[in-house]
């Protein structure tokens, strides 16, 4: 399988998982970003939405996934929608659900409670991160994660200072790199699932590279 590369486009578009009033829910795929960067060689989900799906011009990212990852992505043409919304994963009301493969054989379940440095503020922040494994599938554990904080690469963060680095993952990278059977060619994370204060779940499937992975690894 093709690797998800800087230079390199993604082999999957995003798909548009529902359009609630001025809610658009987008699974985002690896390989495209959220925010536009004004290189051609970079599509964003943004860009799709209006050529592919008729969205308004106005349509902005509540919240955001790092290129690599893929999974679901709030947007909203509505200002005040985004505002509200924001201020909801903010105020952590709203609950992000992460699939990830990870190497070594975790515990069967963790919490992680560590402050992580912002450049930005110039100070550690406190961040939590929860995690279950799924699965042992050999020298890897297969988990769903839950950040209680919002910082930045906090998954990958987290999850690499315990020993185990998320497959795939170049910027964090595992202790002991090693091959990966198998590889899927990209960052090993998804967002699977957001559930907002009001009830509503919104859940995109696993990425179907990440699925056959998965597949292959049992």
């Amino acid at each position: 399988m093709a690797r998800f590369t800087d230079l390199h486009p993604p082999e999957r578009a995003p798909t548009l998982l529902a359009v609630v009033d001025d809610l658009w829910v987008i699974d985002k795929p690896a390989g495209y970003l959220v925010h536009p960067a004004g290189n051609p060689a970079m599509p964003d989900i943004l860009a799709w939405a209006r050529e592919v799906e008729g969205a308004p011009d106005g349509l902005a990212p509540v919240h955001r996934l790092d290129r690599q990852t893929s999974g679901v992505v709030l947007c909203s043409p509505d200002p005040e929608l985004r505002t509200r919304l924001g201020v909801s994963f903010a105020e952590r009301e709203v609950q992000k659900t992460y699939r990830t493969l990870v190497h070594d054989l975790t515990p069967a379940e963790g919490l992680i409670d560590r402050p992580l440095p912002d450049a930005r503020r110039g100070a550690p922040l406190e961040a939590r991160t929860r995690y279950w494994r799924l699965e042992a599938l050999g020298r890897f554990s297969y988990l769903e994660v839950t950040p209680e904080t919002g910082r930045k690469h906090q998954i990958r963060r987290h999850l690499n200072h315990i020993g185990h680095g998320v497959v795939g993952d170049r910027r964090y990278p595992h202790r002991k790199p090693r091959r990966t059977p198998h590889d899927p060619g990209r960052l090993w994370l998804h967002a699977l699932r957001v559930v907002l204060p009001d009830g509503r779940v919104f859940e995109a499937p696993l990425a179907p590279e990440l699925a056959e992975h998965l597949d292959r690894l049992r």
